[in-house]
């Protein structure tokens, strides 16, 4: 999986095809062949579901940002970044910068807030982990069923840094989030996780580059998706360990469940290894609820719909139930089951 090319809005020969090994399964050029006209100005409207757990915000409304854009954290600090959208066939683009100082505890909770209609969204996250840092970022994505979606995440872990990662995700037109990821290897510790669950012909590639550069170095991946109707699952995940990575311990999982017949799963777990001495694997499966657990439930008074589902948040929560922080992980249950 090559690295993707730059994104400009302003200019539609930067737009990948499916010929661009990356983006084979999210051709964004079959939706997008112009460059969209700006989005206008907007209000910020509700806080977003985070705002109880309290915190400094970075809020960017059709792109452009309501005060700071850059953040660096010492100590433990919690941050909201909003990236909100409301639009009608035009497009915007936003960056943000996040740092966490040495010894710095940073719980980054992130939200994709779009209302509107055929909007294009291009978001750029660059975070740096220093030594001794640790970053937890929690993503919910929601938007409307027609808007694009590209959001790019550049991440550095330093030696002995910590970063995890959870991101959760309900489709667009064509949703992405791309996370690349350099590993600083001697005691830092990354995971990186997700969650889909699609409905209607909507759409979420989640793509990952993790490139292990240095010795001992740990990675946890876990995905987890359901599609329905002609929704559409994607799947990109690719663990690089570079020459002298000894010692490194990399591990990537992807499951997903199919609930109709034109719905659509696409998955691409990689290794990388160009090292010795590395404790590596992957795996990836896809299926349908368990009929038998399906019988089950109902012949002990449980309608289909309702042991349908409960079968499908039982198979999505393990991702949820690895957010370590108490707070955001209930605020994500809440948010997920809603939307099940």
């Amino acid at each position: 999986m090559t690295v993707q090319p730059m994104i400009d809005l302003t200019d539609a020969a930067t737009f990948p095809s499916r010929r661009v090994e990356a983006w084979k399964y999210s051709d964004l050029r079959r939706y997008l062949r112009e460059a969209p006209e700006p989005s206008p100005t907007t209000a910020i409207g509700p806080p977003g579901p985070f705002y109880d757990l309290g915190g400094e915000a970075i809020v960017f409304a059709n792109g452009r940002a309501v005060g700071v854009t850059d953040f660096i954290a010492s100590g433990e600090q919690t941050l909201r970044l909003r990236f909100i959208s409301q639009a009608e066939g035009t497009g915007h683009t936003a960056a943000a910068r996040v740092v966490a100082r040495p010894g710095a505890k940073l719980l980054l909770l992130e939200t994709h807030e779009g209302t509107g209609s055929a909007y294009v969204a291009h978001n750029r996250l660059d975070i740096d982990v220093a030594s001794g840092a640790e970053v937890t970022r929690v993503v919910l994505v929601e938007e409307p069923d027609d808007a694009i979606s590209i959001t790019d995440i550049d991440v550095k872990v330093a030696r002995g840094g910590t970063y995890r990662q959870t991101t959760i995700a309900t489709g667009a037109r064509l949703q992405r989030q791309t996370t690349t990821l350099a590993h600083g290897g001697e005691g830092a510790d990354v995971r990186i996780d997700g969650l889909y669950a699609l409905s209607g012909s909507r759409q979420t590639d989640l793509t990952s580059i993790v490139r292990h550069e240095c010795e001992n170095g740990v990675t946890s991946q876990l995905t987890k998706g359901v599609v329905r109707e002609t929704a559409r699952g994607v799947f990109q995940g690719k663990i690089v360990v570079e020459r002298g990575a000894d010692g490194t311990d990399a591990r990537m999982g992807h499951h997903a469940l199919i609930l109709s017949e034109r719905a659509e799963v696409d998955a691409k777990p990689e290794l990388e290894i160009y090292a010795d001495d590395v404790q590596c694997a992957h795996g990836n499966t896809v299926g349908n609820l368990d009929e038998s657990a399906l019988f089950y439930m109902q012949q002990r008074g449980i309608p289909l719909e309702e042991a349908r589902a409960l079968l499908t948040q039982a198979f999505l929560i393990e991702v949820v139930d690895r957010i370590a922080h108490e707070g955001a992980r209930d605020v994500v249950r809440t948010w997920l089951e809603a939307r099940l």
